[in-house]
């Protein structure tokens, strides 16, 4: 296959068709994917038959859970079958194979594995990047694989040798004999290793984590110098010979069709439009450069048709409102199915010395990430076909493709570039990703197409993550404390938005962070009241926390106001016998220089208050304290301090940059993003009506991590629930407005 090559601002060349890791360019593959002399594991490539004995299929992390290359030089590639997005999953994946292989991960070339089941590693047999499970969830097989290559090294040094492989043993890179002296690299034993069966699995040992050298420690990111040099190669960076450039105008409508285009012949014979073509719900135009596709496509005059009845889309209603919806939310009869229950909350609350009754909700939110949807499909020669595209999920992904192409999926090469963020946008969402619109176009045009959606067409086309009314009733005994806790959330899940159906069991994802909390309330039921939304729904950072726990924290603090307690020392009453929680409540309370609720006056004359909040997010726990003032109306974050316990860590760098990003993208959530639809159609189509945190309201961000030795948590979601609460806490101590919706910008504050 030829490579096709385009020069970048640094005038160096870039390939672009085969499926590696394009921004290394000096440790490119050859055609079969692997350097002579190079010892392989997995069967990415065609192995010999003694190598291919031995590992039995059903253990993770030893057939193929992952692509690993020792080459000549000792350069280790591997194929990580999580993508990189920003969150550190290939510096994650380089630790820990390069930990039980003895081998720096600083000379790790990572790349995204394709897709096949062979790349499964995960316990629970699924090949996601999401819900925070990559590195908790590879870890033990991605440890198996090194172990196992490090023996393979090991058995190829004592035949070199002529030694047993007991006298051996290995430092970074190397084979040694200690009694001799001798030593071998890796890459000069590679070959030899080659001809090796993979070891039984149950016969290498793992290191003892007080061995660790690198697991543990802040190694630095593995794919930082390519990015901050523009070396990485995004979807939207990369170029096929003979491509072409499209883009479209979708119906302003989900469900809406196509009636007429008025001024189709005159857009044909715009400069560089090689055609029109009429898709599902949208119009494109293919020409030789985006910039012209683009222009051409908005300048289609379209008439659309109303949804047909029988659409099997969902279909947004054309005085479909956000705030009208948010009331009839507000207002839904029923109690809904119970997701948790405890004790016996209606008695109880009849018996409660004090009733407090509110109602919370959360908004609709974009995805909003900087990076434009974008494909790019190629049908070749042998009936294959291509794609690239920015996703999380690959066999899906291509189980798709294949599915909409017609093809077996063995004919279909899907790419998995770097992310440009992940945030929950690249998953299977039917009518929200460009890839069918980019094979359709390639189909009818017989040419490679790349597509890019602008901002305005991902705005209108995003999933949102669910809003959610929830009815809150607490009851308070005479001292003032939580004894009986009822919620009704009523909501879509974005499992049940994915589906368009409502299961047979609740939707997780629509009450995490309602039920399952860890505070000792004796009596308390949680449940959801399904409502059907006519917005597409998906996952967003975080997912149901990232709402939810706004929705109790904020409840929490509001009991404890009307029973006299303070917030802080509430939560650690209701923790007591939880010593990871309270302790880690204790250790944000510390951090802070010792909680203190405020209103107070700072050094610098601003009047300040603090709130509190906790989440407990896919295997983690976090802790919140915010600092806030208020400068002309609207609240200004100073400080947040956040102490995390993920259990145990990889990278304690890595672990902080997260926290700090979750933390930014939690104050935009509480502070400015909503969703806002008004006549069906949505009010914002870029960032200057959906604004998202700017650098000058950052607040300054306190970590700790804390390993308190429990089983691996998720941290690349974990971070953020709590945020939003702690600073709406803190704003309605301040100011005394008790705050229950997000974002705070809907407010005006005066103190």
């Amino acid at each position: 296959m030829t490579i096709v090559a385009e020069k970048n601002f640094n005038g160096d060349a870039f390939p672009t068709r085969e499926p590696t890791n394009i921004s290394r360019r000096r440790f490119l593959l050859a055609s079969a994917g692997a350097t002579a002399g190079a010892l392989v594991i997995g069967f990415g490539l065609p192995v010999r038959p003694a190598r291919a004995q031995g590992a039995p299929a059903a253990v993770p992390g030893t057939q193929v859970p992952a692509f690993l290359e020792i080459r000549p030089d000792s350069t280790v590639r591997l194929l990580s079958p999580f993508i990189e997005g920003g969150q550190g999953t290939f510096t994650a994946m380089a630790q820990i194979v390069g930990e039980e292989l003895d081998a720096d991960p600083a000379g790790f070339l990572v790349d995204s594995a394709p897709p096949g089941k062979e790349f499964v590693v995960m316990a629970n047999g699924m090949r996601i990047t999401g819900g925070s499970m990559s590195v908790r969830f590879g870890y033990p097989a991605m440890r198996r694989l090194g172990a196992l290559a490090r023996a393979m090294l090991l058995q190829a040094g004592a035949q070199r040798f002529g030694v047993p492989v007991a006298d051996l043993t290995t430092e970074p890179g190397r084979v040694v004999h200690r009694a001799s002296g001798r030593s071998l690299s890796y890459g000069e034993l590679a070959a030899q290793a080659l001809d090796l069966p993979v070891p039984d699995p149950d016969s290498v040992k793992l290191k003892d984590p007080s061995q660790f050298r690198w697991i543990g420690q802040p190694v630095p990111r593995v794919d930082a110098f390519d990015k901050s040099t523009g070396k990485v190669i995004y979807a939207i960076d990369v170029r096929v010979d003979g491509m072409l450039h499209a883009a479209v105008q979708h119906a302003p409508r989900l469900g809406m069709t196509i009636g007429a285009v008025r001024n189709e012949d005159q857009v044909k014979a715009m400069k560089g439009v090689h055609s029109v073509h009429h898709l599902p719900g949208a119009v494109a135009v293919v020409a030789e450069r985006w910039w012209h596709a683009k222009r051409a496509a908005e300048a289609l005059q379209v008439d659309w048709l109303e949804p047909a009845a029988d659409s099997p889309l969902r279909i947004m209603p054309a005085d479909f409102s956000t705030e009208a919806f948010r009331e009839r939310l507000a207002n839904e009869p029923g109690q809904g199915d119970e997701a948790e229950k405890e004790g016996d909350a209606e008695a109880a609350l009849k018996s409660a010395h004090t009733v407090v009754n509110a109602t919370y909700a959360s908004q609709y939110v974009n995805h909003a990430q900087l990076e434009p949807p974008s494909a790019l499909a190629r049908f070749n020669d042998d009936g294959s076909l291509e794609v690239w595209l920015p996703n999380q999920a690959p066999d899906m992904f291509r189980a798709d493709i294949a599915k909409r192409a017609g093809l077996d999926p063995e004919k279909v090469v899907l790419h998995s570039p770097m992310l440009g963020g992940f945030f929950g946008r690249h998953f299977l969402y039917d009518s929200a990703n460009p890839y069918p619109q980019a094979i359709q176009l390639a189909k009818a045009t017989g040419r490679p197409i790349k597509l890019i959606w602008s901002r305005e067409e991902e705005f209108l086309r995003d999933v949102l993550r669910p809003m959610a009314v929830a009815r809150f009733r607490g009851g308070l005994d005479e001292s003032g404390v939580p004894v009986a806790l009822d919620v009704v959330s009523a909501t879509e899940g974005p499992t049940e938005g994915i589906s368009n159906k409502q299961g047979d069991k609740i939707d997780p994802t629509a009450i995490e962070g309602l039920a399952g909390k860890a505070y000792a309330i004796p009596h308390r039921r949680i449940a959801q009241l399904y409502v059907k939304t006519p917005a597409m729904l998906g996952y967003w950072r975080s997912v149901g926390n990232s709402m939810n726990d706004f929705l109790y924290e904020s409840f929490l603090d509001e009991l404890a106001d009307k029973g006299g307690q303070d917030p802080y020392e509430l939560r650690m009453r209701l923790l007591k016998g939880n010593e990871r929680l309270s302790n880690l409540l204790r250790a944000v309370g510390e951090m802070s220089g010792g909680w203190k609720r405020g209103p107070f006056t700072a050094e610098d004359g601003t009047r300040r208050a603090r709130g509190v909040a906790m989440a407990s997010p896919f295997g983690s726990h976090a802790a919140v304290i915010a600092e806030v003032s208020i400068e002309r109306g609207q609240v200004k974050v100073h400080d947040i301090w956040e102490a995390i316990d993920p259990g145990s860590i990889v990278n304690p760098a890595i672990v902080k940059a997260q926290v700090q990003g979750a933390v930014a993208l939690g104050l935009s959530q509480v502070l400015l993003e909503e969703t806002v639809y008004e006549n069906g159609i949505p009010a914002a189509r870029n960032y200057d009506l959906y604004p998202i945190l700017p650098p000058d309201r950052m607040a300054r961000v306190h970590v700790r991590v804390i390993e308190s030795g429990a089983t691996m948590g998720g941290i690349g979601e974990p971070p953020l629930p709590a945020v939003p609460p702690a600073v709406a806490n803190a704003v309605s101590h301040l100011t005394g407005q008790r705050i229950r919706t997000m974002p705070l910008s809907r407010y005006r504050f005066d103190v």
